[in-house]
């Protein structure tokens, strides 16, 4: 009998006010396999962009205030600042007010409580109010305590998304600046090869940005990140909702000429087109929470049906925090479609869709950190 960490462990899953989820030895007589979480985040530390972007930028680029706030949620989170309400870490970018972190969407000290051989975590800390740096545990920002926390929780690597940037760099593409959101792409990225990721010893895989505003500008980031060992960029799962021109365009074909020729996965994350499902402004976070895989579904199909495939067959995409309960359904009226339907629908794809599937299509479920399966040729994560 060895001494092994449970994995199933730090999700924070379960039922009630009193939610804990811990991290303890257990005794067991197989090595369980450790995991390879691919949808992680990083909270990125005050000082990123102030120690990165060159001078002229520095009055308009990222900076962090200390501000009281409240939030409320109505299908998207909203944020005002208040006196009456808690005080928290504020990121601001061209002098507006763009994001202010939560404690439900960090760790607060608070929540966890360390014993010998791991951690509690109480889950009803996790609230939507605001939270400083202070407040959060050092594993959120800094990439040692990171890799700390993950051998805890038995992971032995980490993908993470950006948060303050959005899922796929959203902010500095809604800035007025493009030439200062192209050196706050460039500087998170060079941040997250250089010092997230670099010293981690392989721990930390780098996820990167593109300037979503210009395919040939980020076609050259792409391949600027892949010479320096980069092998996956956070991408919009819907470019549309963004006012961004559509997969069925081919405006993106040099975006997935650089990535096919790289070997540069697209990975897409729930939200990333800043706009989720849900039914109506009053149904609440529950309703929406519920919801959250249909963008991926929504994505996947325009991927299998857009011809983007056929152009570039060696092109990988990948979604995150989706599920893949939905797999086999989508993967189905698919078929039907391709079957049923082809003489009058006019399908660009020439290829059956379960077979574009079973080489080009990766889902990741939502519990953060999933192990690799597979589900008949469909790679689920």
């Amino acid at each position: 009998m060895s001494d092994k960490l449970d994995p199933r462990i730090f999700s924070g899953r379960g039922r009630g006010n009193n939610r804990a989820s811990s991290l303890r030895k257990v005794k067991s007589d197989m090595e369980f396999p450790k995991i390879i979480s691919v949808d992680d985040h990083i909270i990125e530390p005050p000082n990123l962009w102030r120690d990165r972007l060159p001078k002229k930028f520095l009055d308009e680029g990222p900076r962090v205030e200390r501000k009281k706030a409240k939030f409320s949620f109505g299908g998207t989170y909203d944020l005002s600042l208040d006196d009456e309400g808690q005080w928290g870490d504020m990121w601001f970018y061209e002098g507006r007010l763009t994001y202010a972190h939560r404690r439900n969407t960090t760790i607060p000290k608070t929540a966890v409580s360390r014993e010998p051989g791991g951690a509690e975590i109480n889950m009803a800390e996790m609230e939507l109010t605001p939270i400083t740096y202070d407040e959060m545990i050092p594993g959120c920002y800094d990439p040692v305590h990171r890799v700390s926390d993950m051998e805890l929780n038995w992971v032995d690597g980490s993908l993470c998304f950006p948060t303050f940037p959005r899922f796929c760099g959203q902010t500095f593409y809604e800035g007025n600046d493009k030439e200062l959101g192209l050196a706050c792409v460039q500087a998170y990225n060079d941040y997250m090869v250089e010092e997230w990721c670099g010293p981690s010893n392989g721990v930390l895989i780098p996820l990167c940005l593109i300037p979503l505003w210009d395919v040939e500008l980020a076609a050259a980031e792409i391949r600027r990140n892949a010479e320096r060992g980069v092998h996956g960029v956070a991408f919009s799962e819907i470019p549309p909702h963004l006012g961004l021109p559509s997969i069925h365009s081919g405006y993106w074909d040099p975006f997935f000429a650089a990535c096919e020729e790289t070997s540069t996965t697209v990975n897409m994350h729930i939200g990333s087109s800043s706009k989720m499902p849900t039914t109506s402004a009053d149904s609440g976070p529950c309703v929406a929470g519920t919801l959250s895989w249909v963008n991926s579904m929504s994505s996947l199909a325009d991927y299998l049906f857009s011809g983007v495939f056929v152009r570039f067959p060696g092109l990988k995409v990948a979604f995150s925090e989706g599920g893949i309960g939905w797999i086999p359904h989508a993967l189905e009226k698919a078929d039907d479609t391709w079957e049923s339907h082809s003489n009058w629908t006019h399908i660009k794809e020439s290829r059956h869709p379960l077979t574009t599937s079973r080489t080009s299509t990766h889902a990741r479920s939502g519990t953060h950190s999933a192990s690799k399966t597979w589900i008949g040729s469909v790679s689920t994560m």
